[in-house]
């Protein structure tokens, strides 16, 4: 049986995902409630280094958190992002995103 916590990412995951069809639909759904929650900027950690993640894409095969740090700008696949303590406002569906891929 899920737990509570599980219970309440599936409940989110449906919201995102009602009325799609498929894989790249239900990322897309994910991807617009990511989007329209998620306050950025915001400031994380990536590989020992302190970046502003300025924005969410979609692209072909994933959703990327797009940091930068001064001039320099990466994309990181949302999966591998970590998140800072306290996380941002609307990082439940980064949370979300993340139980629906299976991680």
């Amino acid at each position: 049986m899920a737990s509570k916590g599980n219970a309440v990412l599936e409940a989110m995951i449906e919201e995102a995902t009602v009325g799609t069809d498929g894989y790249e639909d239900e990322r897309t759904g994910l991807f617009t409630m990511i989007e329209e929650h998620l306050a950025v900027p915001f400031t994380t950690t990536v590989l020992g280094i302190e970046v502003t993640v300025r924005k969410v894409e979609l692209t072909a095969d994933s959703i990327v958190a797009v940091c930068s740090r001064g001039r320099h700008r990466q994309r990181t696949d949302l999966l591998d992002l970590p998140l800072p303590t306290p996380a941002p406002d609307g990082a439940a569906w980064i949370d979300t995103y993340r139980h629906w891929a299976g991680r």
